[in-house]
C-alpha cells in the first residue's frame, strides 16, 4: 500500500440511526448520524418505520458527511458498510445503496459485521485515549447484543460469552416500559438512578453456566416485583423511582461484572474495554474504572459519539479488512443474524 493515505467511508444502518463517516488513515474527518425520533410513540423501534427513515436520510447524510471531511467521492478508497447483524429492512438500505456507489464510483465493497464495529472503534486516533494491546476482552453491551469477546487481533475475535435471551439493553427498555419511562430507557434509568439507592431493593441475579448471560428472568423479576408492591401502594413506583432504577441498574452491572471478572481470570488477560450503546452508562464506567484500580486491568473506555451505533467504527473495520484485501462482491446481501 506505500504511504499512501487510505481514505474509506462508512455507512452504518442496523437499527434506527443512519449514519455516515469519512475515515482518513485511522482518523476520524467526519462522522454523520440522523436519528428518528418517530419510533418513542410506540416505545421501541419499528423495523417498517426505520427502514423508510433510512431511505430518506442516507443521501443527506452521506454529503453531509463529504462536505465536513472536505473530501470529494471520488477519493474514497472503499466503501465499508454495515452487513449485519440488525434489522433487516434497514440494513438492505445501508448494503443497496453502498452497492450502487461501489459500482458507480468503480470503488472496492466492504462488508463489516456491527459487533466487530464496535469492538474496533478503540482503534480511532484519539490523543485523549491509549488503543488496546492484543490480547484484550472487551464487553459489549447494546440493545440487542450482550457479549464478552477475546480479541486477538483486529480480524481475530473470539466470543467467549453472549446472551441466551435479552440483551441487557433490552433488560433497561423493557425494564423502563414497565416502570412507565420513555423509550430509549436507559439513559433515563441512568439519571435517575444518580439520585437512588442501589441497595435499596433486591433483584434476582440469574444462574448460568459459563460466561454466558440472561437478562429475561430480571425482568419477570421486577414485574412480579412492581405487581406486588403497587398492590399495597398504588404510589410506589413513583414515590421511589430513583431507588427502584438505582437498584435495578446496580443488579444488571453486577450481572455484567460477575462474567467479565472471571474472563479476566480464566483467560489471563488484564487488557479490558467496553464497547456498545450501554457503555455510554455512567454507573458501567464509574465500576469499569473502580475495578481496573481494584484489579491492576488497563481499562479502555470509548467516546460517546462511538459508543452508540454510528458509520465511524464502521469505516475502521472497514480499514482492517480493505488492507488485507478482504472484497465483497455485488452478490452480497444483508444478514439479520450475522455471526461474528
Amino acid at each position: 500500500m506505500g504511504n499512501k493515505d487510505i481514505i474509506i467511508l462508512g455507512i452504518e444502518s442496523s437499527c434506527d440511526d443512519t449514519s455516515a463517516a469519512i475515515l482518513k488513515n485511522e482518523t476520524i474527518l467526519s462522522n454523520e448520524i440522523a436519528g428518528q425520533n418517530v419510533h418513542e410513540e410506540y416505545g421501541g423501534v419499528v423495523p417498517e418505520l426505520a427502514s423508510r427513515a433510512h431511505q430518506q436520510n442516507i443521501v443527506p447524510v452521506i454529503e453531509s458527511a463529504l462536505k465536513k471531511a472536505k473530501i470529494k467521492k471520488e477519493e474514497i478508497d472503499a466503501i465499508a458498510f454495515t452487513r449485519g447483524p440488525g434489522l433487516l429492512g434497514s440494513l438492505i438500505v445501508g448494503t443497496s445503496f453502498a452497492k450502487g456507489l461501489s459500482l458507480g464510483l468503480n470503488k472496492p465493497l466492504v462488508e463489516v459485521n456491527h459487533m466487530h464495529g464496535h469492538v474496533l472503534a478503540h482503534f480511532i486516533d484519539d490523543e485523549t485515549r491509549d488503543k488496546p494491546q492484543f490480547p484484550f476482552l472487551c464487553l459489549t453491551v447494546s440493545g440487542g447484543h450482550t457479549q464478552l469477546v477475546v480479541v486477538n487481533d483486529f480480524l481475530d475475535m473470539e466470543v467467549i460469552g453472549t446472551t441466551i435471551d435479552d440483551a441487557a439493553g433490552e433488560a433497561f427498555d423493557k425494564t423502563a416500559k414497565l416502570l412507565g419511562i420513555p423509550y430509549p430507557g436507559g439513559p433515563f434509568i441512568d439519571k435517575y438512578a444518580k439520585e437512588g439507592d442501589p441497595n435499596k431493593f433486591k433483584f434476582s441475579k440469574p444462574k448460568v453456566p459459563g460466561l454466558d448471560f440472561s437478562f429475561s428472568g430480571l425482568k419477570t423479576n421486577v414485574l412480579q416485583f412492581l405487581q406486588r408492591e403497587t398492590k399495597h401502594n398504588p404510589n410506589f413506583v413513583k414515590n421511589n423511582l430513583n431507588d427502584i432504577c438505582a437498584s435495578l441498574q446496580e443488579t444488571i452491572i453486577e450481572i455484567l461484572f460477575d462474567n467479565l471478572i472471571q474472563a479476566t481470570k480464566q483467560y489471563n488477560i488484564d487488557e479490558v474495554a467496553i464497547a456498545g450503546g450501554v457503555s455510554a452508562n455512567s454507573s458501567l464506567r464509574t465500576r469499569l474504572t473502580s475495578e481496573g484500580v481494584k484489579r491492576n486491568w488497563k481499562i479502555h473506555i470509548p467516546k460517546f459519539e462511538y459508543c452508540t451505533d454510528n458509520a465511524a467504527m464502521i469505516a475502521i473495520a472497514g480499514r482492517y479488512q480493505y488492507l488485507v484485501g478482504n472484497y465483497s462482491d455485488q452478490s452480497i446481501s444483508p444478514s439479520a443474524r450475522l455471526k461474528m
